[in-house]
């Protein structure tokens, strides 16, 4: 298995934006039609369906702060082992992977500790209405124990796409799919193990997908291979991992918070009998998810690329690789944002919502997905702003669209407007954030970028006087 992180520095740039993006946008996609399942599994189980759906709800948060933390190791972690080899320091970038290994496996335990015997608890706190606590409790608690399954995946599968297999990667997040989707109505309806057997289903999948990637890691052609020698802690390399992983775990943190905050919202403005509503949101996320997720996907494709053209100084390569990828968003969000905004009812069909639920979602589907075409710039250069070590601008702006603008905006118009603010106030701080975030990223990038060539320059020319 060659290098194929040599095609960073030197392959043209259309053609390896398609090899890296569209497998990252497939990982995506399969993510996003792997959560969709579960839901519209359980939405099925007859008279349950929409206490079920609502009951996923409210797990929906809790398995986003899960990947936050994935997300805040490996996000960070994975483009500072990129640059290490853009460097030529291949152990640097070794001991990184393998510290960021240890690092995951002992948050996995954490949580799964907590989330097991704090699970009733949680779920009452984040707002689950009260004839869907008993379904929450039971999935959560399953899913407890292979969360740390989970963490394992997703905080190390960036190491796979870091060294140019992206194929490889998306085959990590396919496994586990394809395996949800057959073990579900298996565990589902055949066993009658309704809502527990999705989170069974889940669980399992997962774990065939962490068996799948320590596979990889033991091959020869792996560059990164597990080891306990190099998992010795490292003070400085803590501070930096966590540092550059801080901008995607706030993004994931803040994603979940605001959904706590949705379903709390919905409670308080329908006195804590609002399954209804609580499942109309759940679809709305759904719509939310097919857009931000395969954005999101375009910036993680990218960003091995960049990381490394960023650590060499690669000033053209790195603007022309920023500008395709801009494009492709471009042209996916417009696309998908149309169909959302003529078509809305068309979510609420895929879960074969009950009539209530129905016409909630497309009445409020369009207000609610109105600012997502902000998410080009919000969700994939975002993460491309990560992937050139920018730290504290990318802290901010994930922290600007769900802290500063939608959860008191999420408030104040449920105060004013009742359950109908919590639907208008989405789209509303999606319109105002993506703004803001144009602005600054569109500024800061081409600084950041000459900065970079010029150091490295600099670099060059101190080493050719010695």
């Amino acid at each position: 298995m060659r290098d194929l992180t040599e095609d960073f520095a030197t392959a043209k740039i259309w053609p390896l934006v398609f090899k890296l993006e569209i497998p990252a946008v497939i990982a995506q996609l399969i993510t996003f039609f792997y959560n969709l399942v579960d839901r519209m599994y359980v939405s099925n189980i007859a008279g349950i369906e929409t206490q079920a759906l609502a009951a996923l709800g409210i797990v929906l948060p809790i398995t986003l702060i899960v990947q936050a933390f994935a997300n805040l190791i490996g996000l960070g972690a994975s483009p500072k082992a990129s640059m290490a080899m853009g460097e030529g320091d291949k152990n640097k970038a070794n001991h990184i992977f393998n510290f960021s290994f240890a690092m995951l496996f002992l948050i996995g335990v954490l949580m799964t500790i907590v989330l097991y015997l704090f699970a009733e608890d949680i779920v009452t706190l984040f707002g689950c209405p009260e004839d869907a606590i008993t379904y929450a409790t039971s999935y959560l608690k399953i899913y407890a124990l292979g969360s740390i399954f989970i963490i394992m995946v997703q905080g190390l599968n960036p190491f796979i796409s870091a060294q140019g297999h992206s194929f490889i990667a998306m085959g990590t997040t396919l496994l586990g799919a394809l395996l949800n989707v057959g073990l579900d109505p298996l565990f589902i309806f055949t066993l009658g193990m309704g809502v527990e057997g999705a989170a069974l289903a889940t669980i399992l999948s997962q774990l065939a997908s962490f068996i799948w990637l320590l596979l990889f890691f033991y091959k020869k052609g792996s560059f990164f291979h597990p080891s306990f020698r190099a998992m010795k802690i490292d003070k400085k390399l803590i501070g930096g991992i966590l540092f550059l992983g801080l901008s995607p775990f706030i993004m994931t943190l803040t994603e979940s918070i605001i959904q706590i905050v949705f379903n709390v919202c919905l409670k308080i403005a329908t006195g804590g009998d609002g399954s209804t509503y609580t499942a109309a949101l759940t679809i709305m996320l759904s719509a939310l998810q097919l857009i931000s997720l395969p954005l999101n996907g375009l910036g993680y494709g990218i960003a091995p690329f960049v990381s490394y053209n960023y650590g060499k100084g690669d000033a053209k390569r790195l603007k022309e690789g920023i500008k395709d990828t801009f494009l492709l968003a471009l042209i996916f969000g417009i696309t998908i944002y149309l169909v959302s905004m003529i078509y809305p009812e068309l979510y609420a069909y895929v879960f074969s919502a009950e009539e209530d639920v129905f016409l909630l979602v497309k009445e409020f589907t369009p207000f609610f997905l109105m600012g997502t075409i902000m998410f080009t710039v919000q969700m994939t250069l975002q993460n491309i702003n990560v992937a050139l070590g920018q730290g504290k601008t990318a802290l901010f702006l994930a922290v600007l669209r769900k802290v500063i603008i939608l959860i008191p905006l999420c408030f104040i118009l449920t105060y004013s407007l009742g359950y109908s603010g919590v639907y208008l106030s989405e789209g509303i701080a999606d319109l105002v954030a993506g703004a803001i975030t144009s602005v600054v990223i569109f500024v800061t990038f081409p600084r950041v970028i000459k900065k970079r060539e010029k150091e490295v320059q600099n670099l060059s020319s101190d080493k050719s006087i010695s």
